[in-house]
């Protein structure tokens, strides 16, 4: 194979940008043959932009039996990822899917075994796993420089959302459009890189959501979750979208000093000597460990949704190594089931999570959700990415 034909399934804001960039030429390897989309205005705009180069279809059904295709990105919502990863892979594709990867990990992980059976190259969009900066925190950790993890703290609440955003799509923070608020909708990418940046995966989580806190919606808006590792390190991740102004500061104390991701800077503070060794040898009473306090000059540039669509294609043509593999994006959203799960029942949550128990909990919130697909034909607007 020279060259990677793709299809697009997902004509919203990400979708559409994808096939954009595929057909503009900026995926090398890469061809768009073809895209799929429910919702006619979107079929039209595609015609529009393409002419007759690329296959449009406005069924799945049809666009998996009749696009010529090698591999397929999928940008609809949430809760269709995993069904039309696992059509995708039973039809010998390749797949890339935008995040999450599901809405419940019971799904996810039932697309991943397919994805192995299938032998096809799987990837997920994390985006800012190509950002130079949080490359460079995963490096100075898995190299040892910063020691044992004791702690991990993300402040994410630059997220702000007016009540009109809210109220833009009825499909909008409800548990039967998206799935979820604030911890499936924004905040993915951040719980993605801080389990990938640190290689570290909760043992337990006690999370408290406040659901419709600050907007007029059924899901979350705020969320404060408190985590245990195995190695006895504590984190706490803090999300909303109902701070002004919000704070975006990642930081991870390890035995050997402390990494400050902020403002897009990152900064160590470096001991001279391990705090735990320290701690046995010093004699004087007060004092600590020398620090020095180091601005990591960061190299690059971050190439977003670009430079994982030419991963991924990098690695169907040539084998390359993906930087964001498909199979992980269960990592992340098992984060995010079990703090909600946390919240639902009032109580720590040990992961892995009780798959069954939460897809029943989700089931009754869809139940009792505002928002009913068949009467709201805007579902598809709800593209992953369109935040």
């Amino acid at each position: 194979m020279e060259q990677v034909r793709i299809g697009i399934i997902g004509m919203g804001n990400m979708g559409s940008s994808h096939a954009k960039n595929i057909f503009d030429g900026h995926i090398k390897g890469a061809i768009l043959t073809a895209i799929c989309d429910e919702r006619q205005d979107r079929i039209q705009w595609a015609e529009n932009m393409f002419g007759n180069k690329v296959q449009c279809f406005n069924s799945y059904d049809d666009f998996f039996a009749n696009a010529d295709i090698d591999g397929v990105i999928i940008a609809t919502p949430h809760y269709d990822h995993p069904p039309l990863a696992i059509k995708a892979f039973k039809r010998g594709l390749h797949v890339l899917s935008e995040k999450p990867a599901g809405v419940y990990t019971k799904n996810v992980r039932e697309m991943n075994e397919a994805a192995v059976e299938s032998g096809k190259v799987f990837g997920m969009m994390f985006n800012q796993r190509t950002n130079p900066l949080y490359q460079k925190v995963r490096e100075l950790i898995s190299s040892g420089e910063l020691g044992e993890i004791k702690r991990t703290n993300w402040i994410i609440t630059d997220w702000y959302r007016s009540q009109s955003y809210y109220d833009s799509g009825g499909w909008r923070a409800t548990w039967s459009g998206e799935g979820g608020g604030v911890m499936l909708n924004q905040s993915p990418h951040q719980l993605d890189l801080w389990q990938w940046t640190t290689g570290l995966m909760p043992k337990r989580v006690r999370a408290f959501s406040g659901f419709g806190k600050y907007h007029d919606i059924e899901v979350e808006d705020d969320v404060t979750a408190y985590v245990e590792y195995e190695n006895g390190a504590t984190g706490v991740f803090i999300t909303s979208t109902g701070e002004a102004p919000g704070t975006n500061r990642f930081e991870i104390v390890g035995d050997c000093g402390k990494l400050v991701v902020e403002d897009h800077k990152l900064t160590f503070s470096r001991l001279r000597q391990s705090e735990r060794e320290f701690n046995r040898t010093y004699k004087g009473g007060f004092g600590e460990p020398e620090c020095w306090k180091i601005d990591i000059p960061i190299h690059g540039k971050t190439t977003e949704h670009i430079g994982i669509m030419n991963n991924w294609v990098d690695a169907i043509l040539h084998g390359a190594e993906l930087l964001a593999p498909g199979e992980e994006g269960i990592k992340s959203l098992a984060i995010s089931n079990a703090v909600y799960l946390s919240s639902w029942t009032d109580d720590w949550v040990e992961m892995p999570i009780d798959e069954d128990l939460y897809y029943e909990k989700l089931q009754e919130k869809i139940e009792q959700s505002t928002f009913k697909k068949e009467d709201n034909n805007d579902i598809t607007l709800n593209v992953s990415g369109t935040h």
